[in-house]
C-alpha cells in the first residue's frame, strides 16, 4: 500500500506526446521512493509492479543523482527469493558468488543474460504456437475420429478442450511473468 502524499515536483518534464521513455523513481535518505511520473511516494512492491508491467524504471538518489537501479532491482529479487518460492538454489547462488573476482566474471553476466533471453524466446515461441491451436480446432479434430473412438472417450473431448484453454492461459501468464521477472518485453 503506498502513501500518496505529494512530494517535490519532478525535475524533468515528460517529452511532448506523453510519458517519458524512463520511469524515474527518486530514492530519498529516509528510504522512501518517489515516482516522478505520478508525483507520489511508492513502495518497493509497486516498483516491482512497474517492472512486471515492462516500464523502463530508473532509480536515482534524490540528493546525488546516483543511479541506484541495480541496487533496488537486487532488493526486489532478494524479497522474491525470501518469499517462499525461490528461483535460485543455494548451490546456484554459491556458484554465482564464486565468479566475483574470477577471471571469467566479465563473461558470466553476458552468458546469463544471453541464456535467459534464449529461454524467454523459446517460451514465447511455445506460447505463440500453443495459441494457434484453438479449442474449436481441437473439437474439429476430435469430431473426425471414428464413432467407436468417440464413444470410448466419452467426456474426454470436452475435458481436453477445457484443459487446452487452461494450458494456453497458464502459458501466457507464465511467459508474461518470466519476461517481467527479467525486465524483458514481449
Amino acid at each position: 500500500m503506498s502513501d500518496k502524499k505529494s512530494a517535490p515536483a519532478a525535475s524533468a518534464p515528460a517529452p511532448a506526446g506523453g510519458k517519458s521513455a524512463q520511469r524515474v523513481i527518486k530514492k530519498y535518505p529516509n528510504r522512501r521512493l518517489y515516482d516522478t511520473d505520478t508525483s507520489t511516494y511508492i513502495t518497493l512492491a509497486e516498483v516491482r509492479e512497474l517492472v512486471m508491467a515492462h516500464h523502463n524504471v530508473v532509480v536515482r538518489d534524490a540528493k546525488t543523482g546516483e543511479d541506484l537501479t541495480r541496487s533496488i532491482l537486487l532488493q526486489i529479487i532478494l524479497e522474491e527469493e525470501a518469499g517462499g518460492a525461490p528461483m535460485f538454489t543455494e548451490a546456484v547462488l554459491a556458484n554465482i558468488i564464486r565468479f566475483y573476482g574470477h577471471a571469467m566474471q566479465g563473461f558470466m553476466g553476458a552468458y546469463l543474460e544471453k541464456n535467459v533471453q534464449a529461454f524467454t524466446d523459446v517460451q514465447a515461441k511455445l506460447a505463440e504456437q500453443s495459441q494457434s491451436v484453438t479449442p474449436e480446432m481441437w473439437a474439429q479434430f476430435m469430431n473426425l475420429q471414428s464413432p467407436m473412438l468417440k464413444g470410448m472417450m466419452g467426456n474426454y473431448v470436452e475435458q481436453s478442450q477445457s484443459m487446452l484453454t487452461q494450458m494456453q492461459e497458464q502459458m501466457q501468464k507464465q511467459t508474461e511473468q518470466m519476461l517481467g521477472a527479467f525486465g524483458l518485453k514481449r
